[in-house]
């Protein structure tokens, strides 16, 4: 394959949500001669010399459409070879009546719990949908290829950690109700109350009002259940970060709603750090000492009271041949094929 087309939101390799988009993008430049990127923003000198950055931001929706329209018709000559739209369907449907009339495969990767008219909209028109998971795109497709998620493991070495004191648990992504995160801390709350020495951090943006609205109820939560000296609920940190956040602590804990995997799972294990979460996605990379149910917090209290403190390096392993940005660009490659 020659030349690609990517069309995403954000170029931005400090973007605490965003940030793994560039490392997708390496893999895929990696693989081909040229990748033309579509991004409303890029952060200049981010991506590989084989990579040109086409920016569509404005001030509004509508002309963000109509920039995106313009410099997808400039990259259309020459012929792609195939485009990938990531995370976004509305680019599925703007880039559609040009890019499919060429006979240009036309993909979308997606990994979500919420669908919605848009998404099925561009389920009907792209050639093929690239998921984790088929149970990661949140209705039933014959387009749907699962291909793993996209971790860039260099980023994260297997760092040592444990030792004594207060269990060091760590929660990290937006405070959505999605998330939750409430569960988490009820489930804390019974594990200490069973005895358990436990501290809990927590590191995630508010990037909307409701999850403003949502962080203001997990406060409140906390001194409900009197968990004022036990939790940190911090800001937004850095993908940069995330090494340091992962050799301090013994635990991430994810509570994700079903049907969208969050990658810092894989992050972590890809740091060999011992994950609990509770999406039955997770059943290739957890082993089931390691997964509880979401809903119920008395489960995540079990698994926190009965948690061998140590080092997972067959985690690791597990990230590395399933979930690596290598394999994920090679899926999408086959996927287009």
């Amino acid at each position: 394959m020659r030349r690609l087309l990517f069309l995403t939101q954000r170029i931005d390799p400090g973007d605490p949500v965003l940030a793994a988009t560039v490392s997708m993008v390496r893999a895929l430049a990696a693989r081909v001669q040229e990748v033309a990127v579509l991004c409303d923003t890029a952060v200049p000198g981010s991506l590989p010399e084989n990579c040109r950055v086409r920016a569509f931001g404005a001030r509004t929706r509508a002309g963000r459409g109509l920039r995106f329209e313009a410099a997808l018709v400039r990259e259309l000559l020459p012929r792609p070879d195939a485009v990938v739209a990531h995370m976004v369907p509305l680019y599925v449907l703007l880039a559609a009546p040009l890019v499919r009339p060429l006979g240009v495969p036309l993909l979308l990767w997606y990994t979500h719990w919420k669908k919605h008219p848009t998404l099925r909209a561009a389920e009907r028109v792209c050639t093929a949908v690239v998921s984790v998971d088929r149970r990661s795109f949140p209705f039933a497709s014959a387009k749907v290829r699962p291909i793993g998620h996209g971790i860039d493991v260099s980023e994260f070495p297997c760092v040592d950690g444990g030792g004594d004191g207060p269990l060091r648990a760590l929660v990290l992504g937006r405070y959505s109700p999605a998330k939750g995160i409430d569960e988490i801390l009820r489930g804390l709350r019974l594990a200490l109350d069973r005895g358990l020495d436990a501290r809990l951090e927590a590191h995630g943006p508010t990037a909307s009002a409701l999850e403003q609205d949502h962080r203001g109820r997990l406060d409140r939560l906390v001194q409900a259940l009197e968990l004022g000296d036990r939790v940190e609920l911090g800001g937004a940190v850095a993908r940069s970060e995330l090494g340091a956040l992962f050799a301090r602590s013994d635990v991430l804990i994810n509570n994700m709603r079903t049907g969208a995997p969050d990658k810092v799972v894989y992050e972590a294990a890809a740091s060999c750090l011992p994950v609990l979460a509770s999406n039955p996605v997770f059943d290739d990379l957890l082993p089931p000492e390691l997964r509880f149910e979401r809903g119920k917090p008395e489960t995540l209290a079990a698994r926190l009271a009965g948690l061998e403190r140590r080092r997972r390096p067959e985690l690791r392993e597990r990230v590395v041949e399933r979930h690596s940005v290598e394999s994920w660009a090679d899926g999408v490659l086959a996927a287009a094929g």
